[in-house]
């Protein structure tokens, strides 16, 4: 049986959960094992509802934020990117594939397990903003 990465063992346990619309303890065994301490902090986003996502009218756009310990993080599931300090230098180092805020992400979108919020397109800019801006306090 072939190993998957990191990024292929999530995205394939996603899959399966989303057509099952639950989670097994042994996909979350697999993600335990696979991730360690990333998917514990990850699986405790998930569970204390800390996964928002933004939808912006008329324009469509989504933005989604993991709530971290210290501040909000901007998460782009489809680029795998994530404005935490652990995707800028173990990320980007190769050290890791995925950072905690990340794997929360595809896991709440999977389950279904995330906030929605409907904003106005002219909010847009001024959230992001507020969100770029804490991420450089």
């Amino acid at each position: 049986m072939e190993k998957l990465s990191e990024t292929e063992l999530l995205k394939k346990i996603c899959e399966e959960i989303k057509a099952r619309e639950a989670v097994t303890k042994l996909q979350l065994t697999r993600l335990s094992v696979a991730f360690g301490l990333r998917f514990s902090k990850a699986w405790e986003a998930l569970k204390d509802g800390r996964v928002k996502k933004y939808l912006f009218e008329p324009s469509g756009r989504i933005v989604w934020i993991v709530v971290g310990k210290g501040r909000d993080y901007l998460v782009m599931p489809a680029a795998d990117f994530c404005s935490c300090d652990d995707f800028y230098f173990r990320v980007m180092d190769k050290e890791i594939h995925l950072c905690y805020h990340l794997i929360a992400q595809k896991m709440a979108e999977a389950l279904s397990r995330y906030d929605v919020f409907n904003e106005e397109d002219e909010l847009y800019d001024l959230l992001m903003d507020e969100w770029k801006r804490s991420h450089f306090k």
